[in-house]
């Protein structure tokens, strides 16, 4: 292997540079040279590489996105558009691939692969939803974004005596809202793999009024409903004021945190390794804090699930 490629795709997390850099700098470390592919599959299918010198990733680590930008690419989906990325990694004379991003763009690893060019995929998505690994590049600073951004809005929870609810990005994994919920000991935590109860919200909220609450915050993943839709029953059943604050894509910018930035370097390092010891149709995982390559297959076949202790704890602290 004397060539290797390194693109990101799907939507962006804070770390992606961090992980480019990784990438760049361990292979140049190994002799290898370095390119990089501009906006992911898309940008494959139109030959769009550009060569990565050592000083090509300087002054990154501490920048959210990605320098190489992310598409989406429906051409990709087809036969045509993945031997046509093929081909041109073939003419660049490229013999490995490091892909940074999520579920989908593992499956656009994997298909890579089985044309058999040798791809590696590096976990990098806000949600924490890749089966295999303990956590994905991004999560942990995505956690801390909203963490900040609701103890901004407790201090006018408090001033009005409100009820805010806060909506967070998982359209289908909820680890942004468990782990934001214990952080900022929120009353109620909705999450897409565990049912509720209306009357269960109300109840506590109810409890806290009567010992003396002055407000109180509830967090709801995106893939359960519309906070609005939750403040308005909550408001019906309850006659308490409430706000609804959406956060949106401010959970994927900013500068990545220190957990973050360590996690992707590692990650980027051990792509590397895993190309130079002649493996493919990998994904890098953390677990145990310790880094390690999965099958894409063994990591498709599970279920990606939260920890739910976290999820149980913060319901009883929230008594």
């Amino acid at each position: 292997m004397k060539r290797i490629a390194v693109l990101t795709s799907g939507g962006d997390s804070p770390g992606m540079n961090a992980a480019i850099r990784a990438v760049v700098r361990k292979g140049h470390y190994h002799g290898l040279e370095v390119m990089g592919v501009y906006r992911g599959f898309s940008g494959l299918i139109q030959g769009d590489f550009t060569p990565l010198q050592l000083g090509s990733v300087g002054d990154i680590i501490h920048r959210g996105g990605t320098i190489l930008y992310s598409a989406r690419s429906n051409e990709f989906k087809t036969l045509d558009g993945q031997d046509q990325a093929v081909r041109k990694l073939q003419e660049q004379k490229i013999d490995g691939l490091v892909v940074i991003g999520g579920d989908g763009s593992f499956r656009g690893a994997q298909q890579l692969t089985d044309r058999g060019f040798p791809t590696i995929g590096v976990p990098g998505t806000i949600d924490n939803d890749i089966p295999g690994t303990d956590f994905t590049i991004g999560f942990d600073t995505a956690v801390n974004t909203v963490i900040q951004c609701i103890d901004r809005i407790r201090d006018t929870a408090t001033s009005h005596e409100r009820t805010y609810i806060v909506e967070v990005m998982g359209r289908d994994a909820g680890d942004i809202a468990i782990w934001t919920g214990l952080a900022d000991g929120a009353e109620s935590i909705l999450i897409p793999e565990e049912s509720y109860q209306m009357d269960d919200i109300v109840d506590r909220l109810v409890r806290g009024t009567k010992r003396g609450k002055k407000h109180s915050i509830i967090i709801v993943a995106e893939g359960v409903g519309s906070a609005r839709e939750i403040g308005r029953q909550i408001h019906e059943k309850t006659g308490y004021e409430t706000r609804e604050t959406v956060l949106g894509h401010i959970q994927r910018g900013g500068s990545p945190t220190a957990s973050d930035r360590v996690l992707a370097s590692r990650m980027g390092a051990k792509a590397v390794d895993l190309l130079l010891e002649g493996k493919q149709n990998q994904m890098v995982a953390i677990q145990r804090n310790e880094i390690i390559g999965i099958d894409f297959e063994k990591a498709f076949q599970m279920k990606c699930q939260p920890d739910m202790s976290i999820y149980q704890l913060a319901e009883i602290l929230a008594i």
